[in-house]
């Protein structure tokens, strides 16, 4: 019966920091989807030329080469940031 306690109390304990890194990794990817769209929105204010056009249109690989890797910069970050 004591064993059965420990067990149940080890459970408790076990949950709390699951339900808590839970919720930190749903913030950080809240704080991830928001700092790439930020990225992505000063991207195309601060270029001086139509990047749909650029990537869809004219097929500017390099133009793609560089939103992407933006949008791994942003993933890393945030990676590290739930990791710790």
């Amino acid at each position: 019966m004591h064993g059965t306690w420990m067990f149940a109390e080890a459970a408790v304990e076990v949950k709390e920091p699951f339900a808590r890194r839970m919720v930190e990794s749903v913030a950080f990817v809240g704080l991830g989807v928001v700092a790439f769209l930020l990225a992505f929105y000063l991207m195309t204010k601060l270029a001086p030329f139509s990047m749909r056009k650029e990537i869809e249109e004219d097929q500017n690989t390099a133009l793609g080469i560089i939103v992407g890797s933006v949008i791994i910069g942003i993933a890393i970050i945030v990676a590290a940031a739930i990791h710790g």
